[in-house]
């Protein structure tokens, strides 16, 4: 039963996350659902991104701007903030990333979790 609960609070997180994303109009948001998959790290990784630097924080803070608003959390770890292209926000079981769109490209986030259960959300 305990781990329903977790389920639900990241599946809630995570939506928060895609909130505060499209506040700031993130581009190409996908949520990797990747708790079906036994090495996984965390229940979602959320990947976005955007054309400049200035961008890519504004999203960082919108999302948690969003999250603590809603659930009191703020990141366990935040990486990136200093050169902001590719900003990681990790709430445990809800990681997020955000590129600028180069960097999105050369790493391939999706590709790597290609197991993982993707949904697209639209940009605000």
């Amino acid at each position: 039963m305990v781990k329903h609960k977790a389920i639900n609070e990241s599946t809630y997180v995570s939506e928060l996350v895609i909130h505060g994303i499209q506040e700031k109009k993130g581009n190409e948001i996908v949520r990797l659902d990747l708790r079906n998959i036994h090495s996984s790290v965390a229940d979602y990784f959320v990947v976005c991104h955007a054309e400049s630097s200035t961008q890519v924080r504004a999203i960082a803070s919108s999302v948690e701007e969003e999250v603590y608003k809603a659930s009191q959390q703020s990141p366990a770890r935040m990486e990136g903030l200093e050169h902001a292209e590719w900003i990681i926000l990790d709430y445990v079981d809800v990681v997020v990333h955000i590129f600028k769109t180069d960097k999105r490209e050369f790493y391939g986030i999706e590709e790597l979790w290609g197991d993982a259960e993707m949904k697209y959300f639209k940009s605000a």
